[in-house]
């Protein structure tokens, strides 16, 4: 590494700038093109300083306020193939099964589920339970946004250099 990939990683934390050219936006700001900003990165990923590189999509930006988990809880047999189902719902970007508390919570299965507005979300969750069947659910509105940051030290010469 040199320190154009310090300075590379340091943009690269960041975020993305939200451009139609984005490798070519930091190329100007390290006084590189955009053509060696992607191989650096390229290199960086082969080299393992870069482990993943995948886009994070900040939400409010394109309109998407309403976020929620909604907890599913199947009866009877129906718990065998509800995974599948649900996962099959393009409104359902996530799913997990996790083992219910008995007696304290039965819910089995969870989605999760993001929109423009609360009552888009409601429509899509109402739809996948009669198109399942599952009509046993709880919607869990996010009410606060975390931001996510990832926890990276640069390091050259054993020096911190963020």
């Amino acid at each position: 590494m040199d320190l154009t990939d310090v300075q590379l990683l340091r943009e690269m934390e960041q975020g993305l700038p939200f451009v139609p050219a984005p490798f070519e936006e930091i190329g100007k700001r390290l006084d590189i093109s955009g053509d060696e900003v992607v191989e650096r990165i390229r290199l960086l990923k082969k080299s393992g300083i870069i482990r993943k590189f995948r886009a994070r999509i900040d939400q409010r930006r394109v309109g998407i306020t309403a976020n929620a988990l909604v907890a599913w809880k199947p009866v009877g047999s129906g718990r065998d193939n509800l995974g599948k189902l649900l996962a099959a719902f393009p409104s359902a970007t996530h799913c997990y099964e996790r083992m219910p508390v008995p007696g304290r919570w039965e819910y089995t299965h969870y989605t999760v589920h993001h929109g423009h507005n609360r009552d888009q979300v409601l429509d899509d969750v109402k739809t996948i339970a009669e198109q399942t069947g599952c009509r046993n659910y709880v919607v869990l509105f996010s009410t606060r946004e975390f931001k996510r940051v990832p926890n990276v030290r640069l390091r050259e010469n054993g020096k911190n250099l963020k």
